[in-house]
């Protein structure tokens, strides 16, 4: 069964562009230029990915991720020509899954696209055969229904950050290196100069309330990586 992609521009030369390739990937594509009409067509279609355009007319990507992030859990894709550092923190804390930024390589896009599917389907597929609940120090994570429980109070964590804690949890004791993480989450190489891990282990940080100086969770080793010990 092909795949629904929801693609939000409002250049229409960029909604096509991409279109053309994704089709090519036997991708259904559904294409918008307004957020409105994309977020109802949201509200009455199953969706297994989305590429939301940032710089909207009247409602702007951030403000439809977070109508998205109220009751969906699929993949989302930030596409925009905004570079600065706060403007990604911005979208990764809204629940992004990935941010590109414009100029961009179709087939980097695609990569992208396949890879934020891969690791869905991945996390949701495998509980079925596999233990797929970790419970330790408060901490609760079912794989099959990806909630996640602190102290008995549910976290709203994005499809990413529950892939991040969950695969430090499943590692606890050990040290995931950032490149490691990297690709067992994204499934790409990791590049010294992509900082998106360090911005998602802040989120899930402050999601769980645990100080990044004296953290009970997730502990920096600095040079190496990140490690939940046991």
């Amino acid at each position: 069964m092909n795949l629904n992609i929801l693609v939000l521009d409002d250049e229409k030369e960029i909604a096509d562009l991409i279109e053309v390739y994704l089709i090519n990937e036997k991708y259904n594509v559904f294409k918008y230029y307004d957020a409105k009409e994309a977020l109802a067509f949201i509200e009455s279609t199953t969706i297994d990915l989305a590429i939301l355009d940032v710089m909207m007319p009247e409602i702007d990507g951030f403000t439809l991720l977070r109508k998205i992030r109220e009751a969906h859990t699929f993949p989302v894709i930030m596409l925009t020509a905004k570079e600065e550092e706060i403007d990604k923190i911005n979208g990764f804390s809204l629940g992004a899954d990935d941010y590109i930024t414009k100029p961009f390589r179709p087939l980097e896009l695609v990569a992208r696209v396949k890879a934020q599917i891969r690791r869905f389907t991945m996390y949701n597929q495998d509980a079925k055969h596999s233990e797929d609940t970790i419970d330790f120090s408060g901490l609760v994570l079912n794989k099959s229904t990806r909630q996640v429980f602190l102290n008995e109070k549910q976290l709203a964590l994005t499809p990413t950050e529950f892939s991040i804690l969950w695969y430090l949890s499943l590692n606890r004791g050990k040290v995931i290196s950032s490149e490691q993480l990297f690709q067992e989450v994204w499934g790409e190489k990791y590049f010294n100069s992509n900082n998106t891990i360090m911005v998602h282990i802040r989120n899930l940080r402050d999601k769980m309330k645990d100080s990044a100086e004296n953290p009970k969770f997730i502990k920096t080793v600095w040079g190496v990586g990140y490690t939940i010990e046991k």
